[in-house]
C-alpha cells in the first residue's frame, strides 16, 4: 500500500475513479469467464469498486489496484456461493481456480487469459441478440468503463431510463443464454462486424451530435478511439479494425476545425486545415498502411476503404487540392461491398465535385424515394447546396429550410437555417 495515512480526499477519490477506467473491462471480464454471467460479473466489480472508494482514502491505494479489485470482487463471489445451498461442491470448482485469502493482495496470481477475456467482453456486449442501442450502451459500461449517468448524458436520455436500457440489455443475454466466448469462422466475421459498427456509431454521435446543443462531443469520440486501439491490439490480424481505428484518428483530427468561435458549425470544404491535428492525421495514416498490408488492397473492406477516403482529404493540405475524382472511386466501391442510400448520398457529394452539381442532382433525386432516407436531414442538405451551386436558389432555400426543420441538433439546425437565408 501507498501512503498507509492518506486521508479521505478527492484526489483519492478520482484516483479510485482513474483505476476504474483502466481496470474496468479486464476485470469484469476476468470475472465473467469465472462465473460465466456478464450481469453477475458486473455486480461482483461493483462491490469491489465500492470497498475501493471505502477503503482506500483512508488505507492508501494499493501498489497493484487492478489485483486488489481482482481479489475482493473474487472473494465476494466465493461468499456468495458460501450461501448457496451447493457450498461443498461450488466452492470446490472455485478452488480449483483462485485461493481465498484473508487479505485481498495475498497470493494473487496474474491471469494469463485478460487479453482474451476483454476480447469476449466486448463481442459478448456487441451480441446480435441485443439492439444497437443497447450494445452501445452496455459496450460504454461494461467495456468503457462509463457509469451509467455518463452514458445517460452523453445521449441525452435520463439516467433511470438509460439504466433500464442496460438492465433490460444484461437481461437478454442470460435469458438467451449467449456464451462467453469469441465468436470463430462465419460467426467471428459477422460478429466483428457488429462490434466495429457499434464502436463507430459511438464515435459518430460524438463526431456528429444527432441531438442537443453542441455540434460535438469529443469525449464519446475519445471513448470511441480507445475502444478501437484496445481492439487492435486484441486483434492484431484484422485489417477491418485497424481500418477502423484509422478511419477515427484521421476524422478525428479535424474536430478543433469543425466549430467556429462561437460554436457555429464549419463544413469541411471551408474549413481551416491548419487547425487540423496533423499528429492524429499521421497515425492514422500510419494504421491505414497496417490495414492495406495486412489485407492487400485499400478495397478489402467497408472500413479500410473509408479510412482510405478520409486519407484522401488529409492529404490535401488546401480544399482546392483534394482528389475527387479518386474519392468518387472509393465510393463506387464501398457501395459494390456495402450498398446503402446513405453511401449513395455521400457518393453524390463526390461526384458534385467531381463532375459538376446537374450529375450529382440526378443520383440525388433518384433517392428521393428512398425509405431509409425519410426524415433523413442531409438529403435535403445536399440536395439544397446542388441546387444553389446551379443557381435554383428558391428551390435551394426551401430545402435547406426542410432540412433544418429534420434536425434535432441545435447548431446544425441554426447552419442549415443562415444558409437558406443566405439564398434568399
Amino acid at each position: 500500500m501507498t501512503n498507509p495515512e492518506a486521508p479521505r480526499t478527492a484526489e483519492t477519490v478520482e484516483t479510485v475513479e482513474a483505476v476504474w477506467r483502466i481496470e474496468s473491462a479486464r476485470l469484469i471480464a476476468g470475472l465473467a469467464r469465472t462465473v460465466r454471467d456478464v450481469g453477475l460479473a458486473e455486480d461482483l466489480a461493483q462491490d469491489a469498486l465500492v470497498a475501493a472508494l471505502e477503503q482506500w482514502p483512508s488505507a492508501g491505494v494499493p501498489d497493484n489496484p487492478g489485483a486488489w479489485l481482482t481479489a475482493v470482487a473474487r472473494r465476494r463471489y466465493i461468499d456468495g456461493v458460501r450461501r448457496e445451498v451447493n457450498f461443498e461442491r461450488k466452492a470446490a470448482e472455485i478452488a480449483r481456480e483462485f485461493a481465498e485469502a484473508d487479505n485481498p493482495m495475498d497470493e494473487i496470481e496474474f491471469d494469463d487469459h485478460v487479453e482474451d477475456d476483454v476480447l469476449r467482453l466486448i463481442f459478448t456486449a456487441c451480441h446480435p441478440a441485443l439492439s444497437r442501442d443497447a450494445r452501445v450502451a452496455l459496450t460504454l459500461k461494461l467495456v468503457g468503463g462509463l457509469s451509467t449517468e455518463q452514458i445517460a448524458r452523453a445521449f441525452l436520455v435520463p439516467t433511470p431510463t438509460m439504466a433500464a436500457r442496460i438492465t433490460r440489455a444484461k437481461k437478454a443475454l442470460t435469458d438467451a443464454g449467449v456464451p462467453f466466448e469469441v465468436p470463430v469462422g462465419a460467426d467471428l466475421a459477422a460478429r466483428l462486424a457488429s462490434v466495429l459498427e457499434v464502436v463507430y456509431l459511438i464515435f459518430n454521435e460524438g463526431y456528429a451530435a444527432t441531438s442537443g446543443e453542441s455540434w460535438t462531443r469529443a469525449e464519446l469520440c475519445e471513448e470511441a478511439m480507445r475502444l478501437g486501439r484496445m481492439l487492435a491490439a486484441l486483434a492484431p490480424d484484422e485489417p477491418e479494425v485497424h481500418g477502423l481505428v484509422a478511419l477515427m484518428a484521421i476524422q478525428a483530427s479535424r474536430i478543433p476545425a469543425r466549430t467556429g468561435r462561437d460554436g457555429e458549425l464549419i463544413t469541411l470544404l471551408d474549413q481551416d486545415r491548419a487547425r487540423w491535428n496533423r499528429l492524429l492525421i499521421t497515425h492514422g495514416l500510419t494504421v491505414l498502411a497496417t490495414a492495406v498490408s495486412l489485407s492487400g488492397s485499400e478495397f478489402s473492406g467497408p472500413y479500410v476503404i473509408q479510412a482510405a477516403l478520409a486519407a484522401c482529404h488529409a492529404r490535401a493540405l488546401v480544399a482546392a487540392d483534394t482528389d475527387w475524382v479518386r474519392i468518387a472511386a472509393l465510393y463506387d466501391a464501398l457501395l459494390s461491398m456495402a450498398p446503402s442510400p446513405v453511401i449513395e448520398l455521400n457518393r453524390a457529394v463526390a461526384v458534385s465535385m467531381a463532375d459538376g452539381p446537374a450529375a450529382a442532382l440526378a443520383i440525388v433525386d433518384a433517392l428521393a424515394g428512398e425509405p431509409a432516407l425519410r426524415g433523413y436531414h442531409l438529403l435535403p442538405s445536399v440536395r439544397g447546396d446542388l441546387l444553389r451551386r446551379l443557381g435554383r436558389r428558391p428551390e435551394a432555400r426551401a430545402e435547406f429550410e426542410r432540412a433544418a426543420a429534420m434536425t434535432a441538433n441545435a447548431s446544425e439546425r441554426a447552419h442549415l437555417l443562415a444558409r437558406a437565408a443566405a439564398c434568399a
